[in-house]
């Protein structure tokens, strides 16, 4: 494995070009009285925007972000950023972090001082920020790559935890390679139910599932569309960055235990944060080209009826998640689950708004498996 360190470097003229792109933004207009059952409101973007060209201190941002130790190989030819924070003691546990989308490796900085009995890392899923370019066609096969990092990194057997896309990856690290892994960990569980569904589910499964259908049609429209036609929204999304704040920044809000407030949750520069990472590795085209691949996959997460992921599972369900909530019942036909947590508060992010309850749950559950 070739690797080398990495450090954030953005190029000046970048930044000088976001800043006039984010000046000679030509505004929609908005439907008389039209608040966020429209998408995005213009005065809520544009205060953001400004902010963001005016105030947003990037150098900051790359300054607290090159304080950890991060670093870049190549897997199958793959370019994989990750990040690699030694735990402290004689014998910490590795730990695999996998996020999702649209979030950025920024997100667990906060469970970072939190983990200490552990090695963590956490590498940049291929073709989302640093992990880039990756114009490669067909599914990604994460998993298979995240093993095969873990074994160059000299880890034989790990812990792994994920949410959104990263929970996928992580039961499909159960489910591929379960010699690898001491247990694993899920929050915001994307669960996928055995193929064909049981006719015994109880009223409570059916009900989960239902909700999960109505989720798709009324929130569900940004998935659609970036898997079946990424390139096409690839165009205004690569070129506006106000565009890509709309696109990206509207599910921090509608995904989190914010109660309609985003900023209760996150700061301005957190958003930003995310948002210029996306923008200045020009990745959101490869990021959203995820969602395509992965609906076109002919080895999608598909569990056999009566056969579910064996290696020990942890779940954590966080309200935040609303319709997503996955009964129990369910969650046991498809992974052995030892340990479950139903949270006080907390959404999709777990990390960033949360990361408390979230490296608690953890910890706990890894002390016992």
């Amino acid at each position: 494995m070739v690797t080398r360190l990495f450090r954030i470097n953005v190029p000046n003229d970048d930044l000088d070009d976001l800043r006039d792109r984010l000046t000679r933004c030509r505004w929609p207009d908005e439907a008389e009285g039209a608040g966020w059952d429209y998408g995005v409101p213009v005065a809520w973007l544009r205060e953001l925007c400004d902010y963001w060209r005016d105030e947003f201190d990037w150098r900051r941002e790359e300054e607290r972000l090159n304080a950890l130790p991060q670093f870049l190989t190549y897997i199958r030819g793959t370019p994989i950023h990750y990040l690699h924070v030694r735990g402290q003691g004689p014998s910490p546990v590795p730990l695999l972090l996998t996020v999702g989308w649209p979030d950025t490796f920024a997100e667990v900085l906060p469970l970072l001082p939190l983990l200490t009995e552990f090695d963590v890392v956490v590498p940049t899923l291929p073709g989302f920020g640093f992990s880039s370019p990756y114009t490669r066609r067909g599914p990604r096969r994460v998993h298979d790559l995240w093993a095969m990092l873990m074994s160059d990194l000299g880890y034989d057997r790990f812990g792994a935890s994920g949410s959104d896309i990263g929970a996928r990856v992580t039961s499909r690290l159960g489910r591929y390679h379960p010699e690898r892994l001491i247990g694993i960990h899920l929050s915001s569980v994307d669960l996928e139910v055995p193929d064909p569904r049981p006719d015994d589910l109880t009223a409570e499964e059916r009900d989960y599932l239902a909700r999960v259908e109505r989720w798709e049609s009324t929130q569900g429209g940004y998935a659609h569309i970036q898997g079946t036609a990424p390139q096409t929204l690839a165009y205004g999304l690569t070129d506006s960055p106000v565009g890509l704040a709309a696109w990206i920044l509207e599910k921090f809000r509608a995904w989190s235990d914010c109660g309609g407030d985003v900023y209760t949750r996150f700061s301005r520069d957190d958003l930003l944060t995310a948002a210029t990472i996306y923008w200045v590795t020009g990745t959101i085209n490869s990021a959203n080209r995820s969602y395509f691949e992965a609906q076109h996959d002919p080895d999608p997460l598909r569990l056999p009826p009566g056969t579910r992921i064996e290696v020990p599972t942890a779940i954590a369900m966080f309200p935040g998640e609303a319709e997503l909530v996955v009964p129990r019942s369910l969650a046991e036909r498809c992974y052995r689950v030892e340990q479950w947590t139903d949270m006080p508060r907390g959404g999709h992010f777990a990390a960033f708004e949360e990361p408390e309850l979230l490296a608690d749950d953890i910890r706990r559950f890894f002390g016992k498996v």
